[in-house]
């Protein structure tokens, strides 16, 4: 571009050094920009801001504050977009101190500015501060907007200062300001993070419903995004009617179940042991043109695995196999799992041995199902050529694995090759766990092991 007759305009090599600065390359954006200086063509703001934002995050901030010097030589306003470089890198004092600059300065500081560094420093969790900079640029006759009200509400929410957040709705209503459906979502998600705890859910009800009332006078409606995240908070508390009328208001409001929405509603209903209703939106969803994603069926075969409905998940998997969706790992660790707990080793091990055909190796949650399993089983020569095979692949064996097959040939007094186990455990830096550690205790008080157990089990407990 630069050896273009006549040279493009500084928005055109601005636009371009905000895409690379976007990739992250600094240093280019950096050497870029003084060439662009060489040849004539003088920055502009933006094209300064983005040199402040590369020098931030090169940690150069004393170079960022000298292009900072140059904006306000020539006569540029600093805007939000300079403070939010210092902000997005978490230099919020940094920006603070602008802004304090910029002040003293007398120049004219719009509502974006402070918007920025109020959110700054609520992602900061730095709250308090952010309410007294809300308090400081209202004595300036400068008056917040949803944004900053927003920004301050989730801060307030994530520290459950609940009554705070209360008063700052009634401010926004008593200031005609209309939250946004993002209000709205933010103190729902909050609402549902407290796992719909009888304290909580006093504080917020009249606050969610005045804040819904006031956003459907004006014509807003809560979105799909709104009822999930209530959804999801029932849902996980096992209060499943309450989500299906949820659920039903959203078809009357026009409003469309999202994958989201399904996939919530199927691990709800799992959680409750509702298999059949699950099933059943499971269809319902394929029906309505909304096409189950990996995660769809991930969350199904968890659910039916885990309620003993391992037939069903065998049916459901197979239907993964068609739409080759199925290859996956953690498709196949829940589904050997399921079959594991039904005591089904024959199609577990026609699974797990044709993992490597499919190109999948298994992991440590995968081999940690099948020692759990085969142990349970009394299979504890199985077990421990599974756990020589882990040992020689790619896949080492972590504490999990360790603990599993030390419980499992316990459990069936098969002490000494658990103790060459708990050797190796132990050479290699693990521990332990409280169940295995009790266990052992026991060993010890029964004073059935031989003299060389014993004193390895005293030196260890």
């Amino acid at each position: 571009m630069l050896h273009m007759r006549p040279l493009p305009s500084i928005d055109n090599f601005t636009h371009i050094l905000g895409a690379i600065a976007r990739m992250k390359h600094y240093p280019i954006v950096i050497s870029l920009i003084k060439r662009i200086e060489s040849s004539g063509i003088s920055p502009d703001v933006y094209t300064l801001n983005i040199l402040i934002n590369c020098f931030c995050h090169l940690n150069r901030v004393d170079l960022g504050f000298s292009v900072l010097a140059t904006i306000l030589k020539l006569g540029y306003h600093p805007d939000s977009i300079t403070l939010n470089a210092l902000c997005k890198i978490g230099k919020t004092d940094m920006a603070i101190g602008l802004l304090r600059k910029l002040e003293e300065g007398d120049f004219e500081l719009k509502l974006e500015v402070y918007d920025s560094i109020i959110d700054s420093l609520c992602k900061a969790r730095l709250v308090t501060e952010a309410l007294n900079l809300l308090i400081e640029m209202m004595s300036k006759g400068i008056q917040p907007d949803v944004i900053s009200y927003n920004s301050l509400i989730r801060g307030l929410c994530n520290f459950g200062r609940w009554r705070e957040a209360t008063t700052l709705l009634n401010a926004m209503a008593q200031r005609k300001i209309m939250p946004s459906v993002r209000t709205f979502n933010i103190l729902v998600d909050a609402l549902c993070k407290e796992g719909m705890l009888i304290e909580a859910k006093k504080v917020f009800d009249k606050m969610i419903q005045r804040a819904l009332n006031m956003m459907v006078e004006r014509g807003y409606s809560p979105d799909v995004v709104s009822y999930n995240t209530l959804i999801n908070g029932f849902c996980k508390n096992k209060k499943i009617n309450k989500a299906m009328n949820l659920f039903n208001e959203m078809s009357n409001k026009g409003v469309t179940p999202n994958f989201v929405t399904y996939n919530t509603f199927i691990g709800g209903f799992c959680r409750v042991e509702r298999h059949k209703a699950a099933l059943e939106l499971f269809h319902k969803m394929q029906a309505c043109g909304q096409l189950p994603n990996p995660q769809t069926y991930t969350i199904l075969l968890d659910g039916l695995s885990k309620n003993g409905q391992v037939v069903e998940a065998i049916k459901v998997f197979h239907e993964m196999e068609d739409k080759t969706l199925g290859n996956d790992i953690v498709i196949y660790s829940i589904l050997i799992n399921g079959l594991c707990n039904v005591g089904n080793f024959t199609i577990v091990r026609e699974l797990f041995y044709s993992l490597p055909t499919k190109g999948l190796q298994p992991n440590v949650r995968t081999y940690t199902i099948m020692l759990k399993g085969l142990c349970k089983e009394g299979l504890l020569e199985e077990a421990s050529e599974i756990f020589e095979k882990m040992d020689g692949s790619d896949c080492s064996p972590d504490d999990r694995i360790y603990n599993t097959i030390i419980q499992g040939l316990l459990q069936h007094n098969e002490t000494s090759k658990a103790m060459k186990y708990l050797e190796m455990m132990v050479d290699k830096g693990f521990s332990t766990n409280a169940t295995v550690t009790s266990m052992l205790f026991d060993l010890l008080s029964s004073n059935q092991v031989d003299k060389n157990i014993q004193e390895f089990l005293q030196k260890l407990v």
